[in-house]
């Protein structure tokens, strides 16, 4: 058993403890050991849900033979991409100057010092379909490093040269989007629908959900194209794609009609799938998602694990999907669950069960999003207040934080408050907003990539979940609209101006960040009902109406939030002691109302 990866926090790398090679767990002691050796470092990214990530284990790292070749002549470094998420957006970078077609698992060779000098993806354990076997690419990575040092030196230096520059290349600020641009960026989104079966894409390739595009469609798109989303949806939830016993929407379709799905289910997915249904305003997806979050994903200890596996164990063997093409599943066992929570995620569910239980009365769905979010606090933060990237078992990982993981967490936070009526959480997202206040998390990104000059292009384009910068503008955006003061606003209108040509250069990989900018160029409409109690039907009324802001508090909590620094609460009072509602649109507020019917015109 190797003990390096046994003691991780991360259910991949414990999976790996059993194999024959001598695993490090990413870190300085590995690259050390290398130097010392004089060997290069094979580094391979995958995560525990990942179908293939399992084929290489089974095939490669459990094979003795295949082990003793990988120990003789490198340093071996399993590295779980959900937990390191700088270390797999460094490497995949550096990956595509070398193929292609990336993805997972991620193979990549680089010199004692980091630098990359080869990477793929899967390798089988014999040729096939002029792809090499996995020992033929060791022994030519070997023969390369004894032979053609000076070639691999340069090949390493020029990579990491490569991306240095990326990284150095400047952004040019561009205006706040107008609401004709963004139109103009939801249109072109649309445009890439596919007619027949809905979502994005055709041909033989892999269809996924793009939840980030979805919601900026459905607050930017206009005629036909505001329908791209409603259709979207509608197909999905009516498709493969969807499970419908236990809820919640797998990671992707391998066709096009939605059809032979991947079965993973993953939080980050269905978090941001929860908000897309409630927006729609079909309840059954909704309830769908929110049971298989609570029911499934959620952890003992109150956090969301980060996705269900593909495979599970039927009749003895290994099966992909197995569990659910059988609408009977009395007696199975289901697909194990990584039970890693990871921070920012966690924010993405936390927000979307908050909002989703306000907007449809489901008072346990906010309850459970309360119970995530102070476990999170609890634990995937230090006494200091800053936070880990995840946790297992109520351990914290070592690897840092990301700035997607403080956006988001944040932006959960917020939400949960405006459900709750409770301050605290509100408070504690301003806090961790304002360490990101540079657009960069505390810390500054991984040790060992900052100290060995490596890194990613810059992260702020969306792909299966809003990015750091994303997360962080609307995190901002949301703490500005409840009234913590102006410089929240201009924060947002930093980073998504910082960001805005190529977002809508290329909208579709943007659709967090535009949907940020949207929210920008509209003014907002507030609603804050002040009631004794939250089962007022005032209160009801108002979590049905369309305001970028509804929050219902008490008295107390009003004055608790004002004094907290939050001044759309200053003054809010219940009027000759009847539930009351005050409204304001388009920066003016209307005069305080006790009859719901006003809040629906």
């Amino acid at each position: 058993m190797n003990e390096r990866l046994a003691a991780s926090t991360s259910p991949y790398l414990r999976d790996h403890a059993s194999n024959p090679v001598a695993w490090f767990a990413w870190g300085v002691d590995a690259f050390d050991e290398a130097r010392r050796r004089d060997v290069p470092v094979l580094v391979s990214i995958g995560y525990s849900t990942c179908h293939w990530c399992h084929v290489m284990a089974r095939e490669s790292f459990a094979d003795a033979q295949t082990a003793a070749e990988i120990d003789d002549g490198f340093v071996a470094i399993k590295v779980d991409r959900e937990e390191h998420p700088e270390v797999d957006a460094a490497y995949l970078a550096a990956a595509a100057a070398f193929t292609p077609s990336l993805g997972w698992p991620l193979t990549v060779f680089t010199t004692p010092e980091g630098r990359p000098f080869f990477a793929g993806t899967y390798f089988p354990p014999e040729p096939r379909g002029g792809v090499p076997a996995f020992r033929q690419v060791l022994a030519a990575v070997r023969e390369a490093w004894t032979q053609r040092r000076e070639q691999v030196d340069g090949t390493g230096a020029a990579i990491l040269d490569a991306l240095a520059e990326v990284r150095s290349a400047e952004l040019v600020a561009h205006p706040i989007p107008t609401r004709e641009e963004l139109a103009s960026a939801a249109a072109a989104i649309a445009e890439r629908e596919d007619r027949e079966f809905g979502g994005f894409g055709g041909g033989d390739g892999p269809k996924f959900p793009v939840a980030t595009a979805l919601r900026f469609l459905q607050t930017s798109a206009t005629g036909e194209a505001s329908l791209v989303a409603t259709r979207a949806l509608a197909a999905m939830a009516g498709s493969e794609l969807r499970d419908p016993v236990e809820g919640g929407f797998f990671r992707y379709a391998t066709r096009r009609d939605w059809s032979v799905p991947h079965y993973e289910r993953m939080l980050t997915d269905n978090a941001q799938l929860l908000d897309v249904a409630v927006a729609e305003g079909d309840d059954a997806s909704a309830r769908g998602i929110a049971g298989f979050l609570c029911d499934v994903l959620q952890q003992p200890s109150g956090g969301f694990g980060a996705a269900q596996d593909s495979e599970s164990w039927i009749d003895g063997e290994r099966s992909e999907g197995g569990y659910y093409q059988r609408p009977d599943r009395a007696g199975l066992e289901p697909p194990r669950v990584d039970g890693k929570v990871v921070t920012g995620w966690n924010g993405l569910a936390i927000g979307a069960l908050a909002r989703a239980g306000a907007r449809l009365g489901e008072s346990g769905w906010i309850e459970s999003a309360r119970w995530a979010a102070d476990s999170v606090i609890e634990t995937n933060a230090t006494d200091a207040g800053i936070l880990v990237r995840a946790s297992l078992d109520e351990i914290p990982s070592r690897a840092a934080a990301t700035l997607a993981d403080y956006g988001q967490f944040a932006g959960g936070l917020v939400a949960l408050a405006v459900s709750t009526g409770e301050v605290a959480y509100a408070v504690r997202a301003r806090e961790l907003v304002d360490a990101c206040a540079d657009g960069t998390p505390p810390g500054g990104g991984d040790p060992v990539l900052v100290a060995q000059g490596i890194g990613a292009p810059d992260a702020a384009s969306d792909g299966d979940e809003p990015s750091g910068i994303a997360a962080l503008a609307d995190a901002a955006l949301s703490l500005w609209r409840l009234g913590a003061g102006e410089p929240y606003r201009a924060l947002a209108e930093r980073l998504v101006a910082g960001h805005a040509a190529p977002a809508l250069a290329q909208p579709f990989a943007h659709g967090a960040l535009l949907r940020a900018a949207a929210q920008l160029a509209t003014p907002p409409r507030q609603v804050v009902v002040v009631a004794a109690d939250h089962d007022d039907p005032l209160v009801r009324t108002a979590f049905g109406v369309e305001a970028d802001v509804v929050v219902a508090v008490t008295p107390e909590q009003a004055i608790e939030w004002s004094d907290r620094g939050f001044e759309l609460f200053d003054g809010k009072t219940m009027q000759n002691a009847r539930t009351t509602a005050y409204d304001c649109r388009d920066f003016a507020c209307r005069l305080p109302t006790t009859d719901a019917a006003e809040l629906t015109h």
